[in-house]
């Protein structure tokens, strides 16, 4: 039995359809809600329904009764979500559920002076208490969505002319939301997964010059890229009516990305899929043609 968490949210929900695409009977799949409204959509598919919450330790052993393998979607809960995993991990251990697969994050600075810090330190303690658990992981160090890089270039570029984030000369290297949740459905199905981590980036990385020239060429309009202190960019931002913690998140990763955070390439997510992943410069095609 597999089990998904935030079966609900984008992620979990397009694991689960991936799970089924693959040959996976509905009964085999359960799905952690919070509630059974929720959820009528999955009942109505044949895909088992757990009522729990990361924050009810009874709850989760309850649901992950029965599971062999387990999704854990990290939480939106920032400040309490680190108990939350912890939740999750020591109930999976209690019942038996024998391999859990973890959505991190990628990084490269694992000390409180990175720009990621807020997320950061949430997702490093919940790899370690994994590992010392003692059951089967696999971590995957997942990068920016690509799915969210509009947000970062703006949504009227085409009509300012301009990319304004404080990216300076960094690279990202993107991966669909998708493309993530379908390598994830397969390694939840296939063996050979057992104790390994996974940077889920693209095969290149691309700076926001290079971005802005992509969407250049391909919108038939002049785009410039500006890069503003972080302090200009929060204060923009908070013009704009985004909430504290949205400018703050968007400004983290913004200087993350300045600072290399985001910069790695990798083929574990093209070795999983047995494909390359979409590229930053074809979803930019496909995003801003004209």
């Amino acid at each position: 039995m597999i089990l998904i968490t935030g079966a609900t949210g984008n992620f979990g929900s397009a694991t689960l359809n991936f799970l089924v695409e693959k040959g996976i009977q509905p009964n085999k799949i359960k799905a952690l809600v919070r509630n059974e409204a929720s959820a009528t959509a999955l009942l109505e598919r044949g895909i088992g329904i757990a009522i729990g919450s990361y924050d009810d330790y009874t709850s989760l052993t309850k649901a992950f009764r029965g599971v062999d393998q387990l999704l854990l979607v990290s939480g939106n809960d920032i400040e309490n979500r680190l108990q939350q995993h912890v939740n999750v991990i020591n109930a999976a251990k209690e019942v038996g559920v024998k391999h859990i697969v973890y959505t991190s994050f990628q990084r490269k600075n694992e000390t409180p002076s990175s720009p990621l810090w807020m997320v950061a330190h949430s997702h490093l303690e919940t790899e370690k208490a994994l590992k010392e658990s003692g059951l089967t992981y696999t971590i995957l160090k997942n990068n920016l969505y690509m799915d969210f890089l509009p947000g970062f270039i703006g949504e009227h570029v085409l009509e300012n002319k301009t990319i304004y984030v404080p990216a300076e000369n960094g690279t990202i290297s993107a991966v669909l939301r998708s493309e993530m949740a379908e390598a994830v459905a397969i390694i939840l199905t296939t063996k050979g997964h057992e104790n390994k981590e996974y940077d889920f980036t693209n095969t290149e990385a691309l700076s926001y010059s290079e971005i802005a020239k992509i969407i250049s060429e391909t919108s038939g309009k002049s785009i410039a890229y500006v890069s503003p202190s972080a302090a200009e960019y929060q204060t923009t931002l908070k013009g704009f009516g985004l909430p504290d913690e949205a400018v703050g998140v968007f400004t983290s990763f913004a200087v993350g990305q300045a600072e290399g955070e985001l910069e790695k390439v990798s083929t574990d997510l093209e070795n999983i899929l047995q494909r390359k992943p979409v590229s930053v410069r074809s979803f930019l095609e496909k995003t801003y043609a004209s």
